[in-house]
């Protein structure tokens, strides 16, 4: 005879249950070893519905970092534009034909050096002229002062008449005067001769010639014959809002804020980082109407010609530094639905508290924290996606190795 036993073991523990059907077929010999082969099952799945539920309610593992405040300088990137350190417009100061041109373009040339030869021809003969006529005035202003002094005496013994005197005296004067005016028409002429070798002004990288020899320029002519920049060093013309530079100076006023050093660094156009810092040298005292900008200028070594004028690049520099800043790492921050900056700290009773701080901007890796944190607090950046408001939290150290637990067999029933 077959007789079928049915036994249903129904388990419920917290927020799950087990139920186990188990039809068993058997003859009356072996009823009794069916029931204990049921018991035994409906004990292991037990122990693991426990299990299960105590591991589910152990505090979640949270790694925390101490809220410190430090002085923190206030990054702000400007962009700007290049140009020379120096600049000169080379023009000729008298008229005449280009014979030659004494320079290589492209080149450096120094200052002093001849860059063109104008015709001396004429400026030649104009001071030997000059100089003539310097000798001529010499030579008469020696013959009526020798007059005027022979015509002395005569007219103290009333020999000739004072008058006569007078008139040689005056004679002298005269030459005198002349001598003088030759001597500076003379002095002009050489100038004037001197000019006709076009020297450079500075020193510095030459640009091309304007200019070919043959070529008829003038003493009054607008367009230059070259151009000579000096390149090292090289300034950066920075543009400024004048709202942000407004904004600054207020801060500035209080006293929890300090004004930053004068370093810069530049980002260039293909976005590499330039090799050598910069130093701010001033701002200007007027606000451009055209762009509502103020410039800064700053000054950088440009040894290898890296900067050339115009080039477009960006400025790093801190103009301001936070006495008493508060900066927490980027994973300790979120977002809630209304875009409002949270955190979650370490309360009391190892509970997770989640308030609401103003982070409005980045400094490196770190978010800078205004309002909403204080000194001293435990900000939880680690274990974040586990951790629900007012929950049970084990705070560890951030970056600390987490606490190793005993594999527990029983569990994979």
């Amino acid at each position: 005879m077959r007789h079928r036993t049915i036994v249903r073991v129904k388990l419920i523990s917290g927020m799950w249950s087990a139920a186990i059907s188990a039809d068993i077929l058997v003859n009356a010999r072996a009823r009794t070893h069916t029931h204990a082969t049921a018991i035994l099952i409906a004990l292991t799945l037990a122990g693991c519905s426990e299990e299960n539920d105590a591991s589910k309610k152990a505090p979640v593992e949270a790694g925390y970092v101490v809220v410190k405040s430090e002085s923190v300088a206030i990054p702000v990137t400007l962009s700007g534009r290049t140009s020379a350190f120096e600049m000169s417009e080379v023009r000729p100061q008298v008229s005449g034909v280009i014979r030659a041109r004494m320079f290589t373009e492209g080149t450096i040339v120094k200052a002093g050096q001849t860059l063109y030869q104008i015709d001396p021809s004429v400026y030649r003969a104009s001071a030997a002229a000059a100089k003539a006529n310097l000798q001529s005035a010499e030579a008469a202003r020696t013959a009526t002062a020798a007059k005027a002094a022979r015509y002395r005496p005569l007219a103290a013994m009333e020999a000739i008449s004072k008058q006569d005197y007078s008139d040689a005296a005056a004679a002298a004067r005269q030459a005198a005067a002349s001598v003088a005016q030759n001597r500076a028409q003379l002095g002009a002429a050489q100038i004037n001769l001197r000019f006709t070798r076009v020297p450079a002004p500075i020193s510095g990288r030459i640009g091309r010639s304007l200019v070919t020899t043959g070529g008829l320029v003038t003493a009054d002519q607008t367009n230059p014959l070259t151009t000579i920049q000096r390149l090292d060093p090289i300034y950066v013309d920075i543009q400024q809002s004048s709202a942000d530079l407004l904004a600054l100076r207020r801060s500035l006023a209080q006293a929890s804020v300090a004004a930053s050093s004068t370093s810069v660094k530049l980002m260039l156009e293909d976005g590499s980082s330039y090799g050598y810092g910069g130093t701010l040298q001033f701002a200007e005292a007027m606000v451009d109407p055209n762009t509502g900008t103020v410039t800064l200028r700053a000054r950088f070594p440009n040894p290898q010609g890296l900067l050339l004028p115009g080039m477009y690049v960006r400025a790093e520099l801190s103009q301001a530094t936070l006495k008493d800043a508060i900066l927490v790492p980027q994973a300790g921050i979120s977002r809630d639905v209304r875009g409002r900056a949270t955190v979650y700290l370490v309360g009391p009773g190892n509970k997770a508290l989640r308030t609401t701080v103003t982070a409005d901007r980045t400094i490196g890796d770190k978010w800078l924290v205004t309002a909403g944190l204080k000194r001293g607090d435990r900000v939880i950046v680690e274990g974040l996606g586990k951790i629900r408001p007012n929950a049970g939290i084990t705070p560890v150290v951030a970056g600390s190795k987490p606490h190793k637990t005993k594999p527990n067999t029983a569990s994979r029933g």
